[in-house]
């Protein structure tokens, strides 16, 4: 079941600003227009009926009603006692239960969004790719060494490097039998949007990770796999969606290796051999 809220976030940013208007109230009202009609809500936003279904239409849903439905139902299958925002009276253990909350919200949200024809599809570029490369920039980079980290253990041919100008080189070698899988919170890091262009421009299959599906990175990919957040006040960008990147490439990796079970396991058996070498003995 889609979250609302979630799904009017991730589009933010590509709204006109009167349907940034509506999203704003309907973010703030959630509670109080879940009965509303189209009218009344015109009315209380100052927004023409037309403008709302228009908006209702750009998130994905046919009509009004049906983005009242959704609504309803996402209230329904929240926590009642979920709130990100931290106050400056919160006492230590309503910061932890907060936090913890975002990142279980995110991770909730991104499993039942994510859909699965496109993660078959993803690991069938995986299989099948002569080389696949991992992209990211800043906090990204993180998701895409880990995903470097855990793709070392299959049979895979795969490049990842935290440093800018390297990865960029390692995309100019990347050709139309390769992969390149591009992470980015935001979608809008210019950076990587370079690096992706580069991968579009030798023709490689492109997969973009991003809380952001129509921001630009998402719109150059062949395929989005996209993370949900919930943001929460004092960090600039939100860990909760770090969390759920780095799950869906933990999906990724368990993908591949059900689908190539006997060349995984020989490979982290070799692994975990040399990698016992280096443990210290009791």
């Amino acid at each position: 079941m889609q979250n609302v809220a979630e799904n009017i976030r991730s589009y933010y940013e590509k709204l006109h600003p009167g349907e940034k208007k509506i999203a704003d109230y309907v973010l703030s009202h959630q509670d109080s227009i879940v009965d509303a009609t189209i009218q009344t809500l015109s009315e209380k936003i100052g927004i023409s009926t037309a403008s709302i279904s228009r908006f209702t239409r750009h998130l994905g849903y046919p009509n009004f009603r049906d983005f009242l439905i959704a609504l309803s139902a996402s209230k329904k299958t929240e926590r009642s006692d979920f709130f990100t925002e931290i106050e400056e009276d919160d006492e230590s253990d309503q910061v932890v239960k907060k936090l913890f909350s975002a990142g279980v919200s995110a991770l909730t949200a991104t499993a039942t969004n994510l859909k699965v024809k496109d993660l078959n599809k993803v690991v069938d570029w995986l299989v099948d790719s002569a080389k696949i490369g991992f992209f990211g920039i800043g906090g990204s980079s993180i998701v895409a060494f880990n995903a470097y980290h855990k793709f070392l253990r299959t049979n895979l041919n795969i490049v990842s490097h935290p440093d800018y100008d390297i990865q960029i080189m390692q995309a100019a070698h990347l050709t139309s039998d390769d992969l390149g899988i591009v992470i980015s919170h935001s979608g809008r890091n210019q950076d990587t949007l370079l690096v992706e262009n580069k991968l579009r421009e030798n023709g490689s299959k492109i997969v973009a990770i991003t809380a952001f599906p129509e921001s630009p990175i998402a719109k150059n990919a062949d395929i989005v796999l996209n993370s949900y957040s919930e943001e929460v006040n004092f960090r600039e960008e939100s860990m909760s969606s770090l969390v759920a990147q780095i799950t869906i490439i933990d999906t990724l990796f368990t993908l591949v290796g059900h689908r190539l079970k006997q060349e995984t396991d020989q490979v982290i058996t070799s692994m975990r051999k040399v990698i016992e070498q280096t443990r210290v003995k009791k």
